[in-house]
């Protein structure tokens, strides 16, 4: 099948991949250069996640409850989540509010949190963040307004193991 040339540009459109929407988008948003392969997009788009990486994002007025989520690299909170999980980054908007369990790398609280937190390496609470419950962080950024309270503790690695009790030297 014959791919339409541009006149304008003299530049062979991109291969159909079936989806009506996204071809039609690239026509109607930018060019394609031929044989380079590339596409110029004049419409804004997110930045790609880490390589291999992937991103759950609860929108507003979403509520998710009862899970566990796992292989998440990435989760952005903007409704209601009640959950267990094991992210490497958790961002929680203004309006979002994380209920349950999780050990993150790094946390980013702009909303509210309310359990048990693990952050691994940075637990940043902005001025409208709240977090409540066990807390264990390596780092920790608070924000001026920003709340923190519960069981805090540093060192987000496992509690040493309690030392088996020795026998006590004794002295005649």
């Amino acid at each position: 099948m014959a791919r339409p040339v541009n006149p304008a540009t003299n530049a062979v459109a991109p291969p159909s991949h079936g989806n009506a929407g996204a071809s039609a988008s690239h026509a109607s948003a930018g060019t394609y250069s031929g044989s380079g392969g590339s596409v110029n997009s004049v419409a804004t788009q997110t930045p790609p996640a880490k390589e291999g990486g992937s991103k759950l994002t609860v929108g507003p007025n979403i509520k998710l409850k009862g899970v566990e989520i796992t292989d998440c690299d990435t989760l952005v909170v903007e409704g209601l989540v009640e959950a267990t999980m094991d992210s490497r980054l958790m961002q929680i908007s203004e309006q979002g509010a994380f209920k349950g369990s999780a050990e993150i790398d790094i946390a980013e609280i702009h909303g509210q949190f309310d359990g048990n937190l693990t952050v691994r390496e940075k637990l940043m609470i902005y001025a409208t963040g709240k977090v409540t419950g066990k807390i264990r962080y390596g780092k920790v950024v608070i924000e001026e307004g920003g709340q923190l309270s519960g069981e805090i503790q540093f060192g987000a690695s496992a509690p040493a193991k309690s030392m088996i009790a020795k026998p006590a030297l004794q002295v005649a």
